[in-house]
């Protein structure tokens, strides 16, 4: 099964080696027929702590570093 790969923005750089991205996605209500805004935040594993707020990233599902954690990042959107 292919790894999932999503891009968003960091929102929190606080703990040691981890970010936290804001994945941002537009579906159409099945009923209503309207575009509709989810977002969702996922923990991701930053080895070097390089990523700082506000950047845009890349991220790809790996295994699991811990209880949360369960993406890795790929590297910065320029």
């Amino acid at each position: 099964m292919p790894k999932k790969i999503l891009s968003g923005i960091v929102v929190s750089d606080k703990p040691n080696k981890t970010i936290t991205v804001m994945v941002e996605r537009k579906y159409q209500h099945p009923i209503l027929k309207k575009v509709m805004k989810a977002r969702k935040k996922y923990n991701a594993h930053d080895e070097e702590n390089k990523f700082k707020t506000g950047d845009k990233v890349t991220i790809r599902e790996s295994r699991p570093f811990s209880k949360n954690k369960k993406f890795e990042v790929i590297g910065e959107i320029k």
